[in-house]
């Protein structure tokens, strides 16, 4: 088939088109090159190489590593031997991070405070006050000035002390014997009852300034505002998971129970006299099922409990501390049936 002129003179004109096209791209591309290298190229120093090298340094450049100044290695030691530089930088420890010592625990917007057992002092449902002395402080004579206002307290109050800084605490009793040099005073915020109150709270703060000034201890008090709203806040997330079942056994006549024979009763029961000054129902593994307490204000001792006359006797559950509340408030009423029926008594509830 013959090809006419018309179809060469067109692929002709293709074949230009597409040569101008390319020539065009490749100029643009050259200017594009020249333009970017011009502004990497300009003088101007490099933020990150801190102005001490440019492009055309015979070195590879090297991309910015968050050591401290003092820790940086040589900058050429650093190219020569890759590997050590990545080893230092995932062993490298901040200068602010205290790898080597523990936290000390601290009280809730308050002072560092010594590890203390959590049993008697807890700084998140305690208010916890330390002093110390240079000499030791005889146990009998902080308890002789704290009496005078602790039973205006209505909540817990635990006296720890040790004889040395780096001696273990232990609670301290009325009729203790020892002398020491360090001292914790643990008020409870939170209990059943509510909050602690401002009244409460200014109480044992004073008191506890005046047992350090009387014995000549150094002491930090903390502030009054600040402990009502911990305490507040406290309250509020207890109010939201507390559940606590309450039974009351009392004299059928309106009599009185004898601690001899409450004691008798409850012990053949499975219950133990606990230094709560309450009885004690447990499982096995030992932890707490529920307790029988006094219902009026004397407690349960081995040796008050002989003369001890009461007109009722109190069983408490507290739902959080057990593992399966169903169960233990089983446990819990079959014994309180057991116990009325012991001690010739009835079985009622709270508002009985």
């Amino acid at each position: 088939m013959a090809i006419s002129e018309l179809q060469i003179a067109l692929v002709g004109a293709g074949v230009s088109a597409v040569a101008v096209v390319w020539a065009y791209n490749a100029w643009q591309e050259r200017q594009h090159r020249k333009a970017a290298e011009s502004i990497f190229r300009g003088g101007q120093d490099d933020a990150l190489l801190d102005g001490s090298t440019s492009a055309a340094d015979e070195h590879e450049r090297l991309e910015p590593h968050m050591y401290d100044p003092a820790e940086m290695p040589d900058i050429d030691h650093a190219v020569a031997e890759p590997l050590q530089v990545a080893a230092a930088e995932s062993a490298y420890v901040p200068p602010f991070v205290p790898a080597a010592e523990p936290l000390p625990v601290m009280q809730k917007d308050g002072p560092l405070l010594p590890a203390l057992p959590a049993l008697w002092a807890d700084p998140l449902m305690d208010c916890i006050v330390i002093f110390s002395a240079d000499e030791p402080i005889p146990a009998s004579a902080v308890w002789a000035v704290q009496v005078a206002w602790a039973s205006e307290l209505n909540k817990p109050l635990h006296w720890l002390a040790r004889s040395s800084p780096t001696a273990d605490w232990q609670l301290i009793h009325a009729h203790d014997a020892g002398s020491f040099v360090q001292w914790a005073a643990a008020l409870q915020l939170v209990n059943r009852q509510g909050a602690i109150s401002g009244s409460e709270v200014a109480c044992f703060i004073d008191g506890v300034g005046q047992v350090a000034a009387q014995v000549g201890a150094t002491i930090e008090l903390p502030e009054g505002d600040e402990t009502l709203l911990h305490a507040a806040e406290l309250d509020a997330v207890c109010a939201d998971v507390d559940i606590q079942f309450v039974l009351h056994i009392v004299e059928a006549s309106g009599g009185v129970f004898a601690g001899t024979k409450l004691r008798g009763v409850a012990e053949a029961s499975g219950l133990t006299l606990g230094n709560d000054g309450c009885f004690h129902a447990r499982d096995q593994d030992g932890s707490d099922l529920f307790t029988l307490c006094n219902m009026g204000q004397e407690r349960l001792e081995p040796e008050s409990i002989k003369s001890l006359a009461t007109h009722g006797m109190t069983l408490s559950l507290d739902v959080p501390r057990v593992a399966d509340g169903a169960v233990a408030f089983d446990q819990m009423l079959a014994s309180a049936r057991q116990l009325s029926k012991a001690l010739g008594g009835i079985l009622v509830d709270a508002q009985r």
